[in-house]
């Protein structure tokens, strides 16, 4: 059985989906909880909301510390791979080990995994990443520091506001293109 919480952060109320095996999916902060929580609902129409279970407790809060500014990695959050092709796993898992306020090309995870090709590959499997955050997609940026796509609502503005919290070079340069 699939549960969900929302909790609040200093940029908006976010929220994490879970089932047996871990993590099912997580939501990056919106201004108005229904708008979370909808999402959730649309994602995992039978989903019911719960308490944050004490497992996910330190999950929270390293979602938080990282919406104030703060450098967690979340690494040590369970999440669930059973439902997820192994080459998005892979780059699920890359993708994972990029630090808070750090960045990678769509091309320099294509070289990890071997294929300097499959740079738009990576780029399918990150727009279909269900634990944002989590697993930090927006770390992801394309080459020549320009920010690249964001599936997330709010697209590449979303992606910029995370990457500037995190304090990311990748921020600031992306704003020089917007002149």
């Amino acid at each position: 059985m699939t549960q969900y919480a929302l909790f609040e952060t200093a940029i908006g109320h976010a929220g994490i989906a879970w089932g047996d095996h871990g993590l099912v999916g997580v939501h990056l902060p919106e201004r108005d909880p229904e708008t979370a929580r909808r999402s959730f609902l649309r994602r995992f129409p039978d989903a019911c909301e719960a308490s944050v279970p004490a497992e996910y407790g330190k999950t929270v809060e390293d979602v938080r510390a990282l919406m104030r500014g703060e450098k967690p990695d979340l690494l040590d959050t369970p999440i669930d791979l059973s439902r997820t092709p192994e080459f998005h796993a892979r780059v699920y898992e890359i993708a994972r080990a990029i630090p808070p306020g750090e960045t990678l090309t769509y091309g320099e995870i294509a070289v990890k995994l071997g294929d300097k090709l499959l740079a738009r590959d990576v780029g399918q499997a990150l727009g279909k990443n269900p634990w944002p955050i989590v697993v930090p997609c927006h770390r992801v940026t394309a080459a020549g520091g320009k920010p690249g796509g964001f599936s997330a609502r709010g697209g590449v503005n979303t992606k910029l506001r995370l990457l500037g919290i995190e304090g990311a070079k990748a921020a600031a340069q992306a704003d020089l293109f917007a002149l």
